[in-house]
């Protein structure tokens, strides 16, 4: 077995003993089951509260289109709530290996820290873009049940793309993770990067472009449209190279500490 492997493994059996492969999902399905049934329940459970009183409801809005309701689980649920919850599970990612000194154990042994950080993104990615697809499918599923049918190709662009986004969001909080050392310093500084990142977007065509925020805001305009952006080529090219660009970052924090030597 390859290191990688094992590692990924030892990940995956961390993440079943903290339960994260149960609450993650049921956190993202519950959020993404919100949008649609707020937004269609909205004037009924105003009246039910009894807070309705001097509040025009727009009649049309629980006629909207279902594709504008999908891009409003990812913009307002995913990318604000979302985002933080996935920062939160994944602030100790590299930390809490250094702190209870597993980091030094594992980088002993012959295993490369590129082996370690490969196990670290893999097993991370997967599990919260499992969450992301199941809280994504659930909004779906409402949608069509509330709304309108929408298009199930444009659905799968848009999860891809949205997905990209996400890649960056686990890379980027696992470098701070790598250079700082108190979580809660971790937290605060991805949330607000990540966030300010997400606020910026839609300023212009051309900062979006190097914005891998900007793979949220492809995934909205896919499903409200049905159309490809013509910088979505460019912004998925950038955003790749922005990964890269975090997982080095880590690898050469790691190798310079010396918590590996050849």
């Amino acid at each position: 077995m390859t290191p990688l492997y094992v590692l990924t493994k030892k990940e995956y059996v961390q993440m079943f003993r903290d339960f994260k492969v149960i609450w993650l999902p049921l956190v993202f399905m519950f959020l993404g089951a919100t949008q649609p049934v707020v937004t269609y329940y909205l004037s009924s459970i105003l009246t039910a509260l009894g807070g309705n009183q001097g509040i025009t409801i727009d009649p049309s809005m629980t006629q909207q289109d279902g594709a504008h309701v999908m891009a409003a689980t990812l913009g307002s649920q995913f990318d604000q709530l979302g985002i933080m919850i996935i920062v939160i599970s994944m602030m100790g990612i590299i930390q809490s290996d250094k702190a209870n000194g597993m980091l030094d154990f594992i980088l002993t042994r012959p295993v490369k820290v590129g082996s370690y950080i490969g196990g670290k993104l893999f097993s991370n990615f997967s599990i919260v873009a499992v969450s992301v697809t199941f809280g994504y499918l659930v909004s779906y599923l409402y949608v069509n049940f509330l709304f309108n049918n929408i298009s199930l190709l444009n659905m799968m662009m848009a999860l891809v793309c949205y997905n990209l986004w996400i890649f960056f969001v686990i890379t980027y909080t696992a470098m701070i993770s790598t250079i700082f050392n108190g979580q809660g310093v971790i937290a605060l500084i991805s949330i607000v990067c990540l966030l300010m990142l997400k606020i910026v977007c839609g300023l212009s065509p051309m900062l979006d472009l190097f914005n891998p925020a900007g793979m949220s805001q492809h995934a909205v305009k896919i499903l409200i449209t049905g159309s490809v952006d013509p910088y979505l080529y460019g912004n998925i090219l950038i955003t790749i190279i922005r990964v890269f660009l975090t997982i080095t970052i880590s690898h050469q924090w790691i190798s310079e500490k010396k918590y590996y030597k050849e």
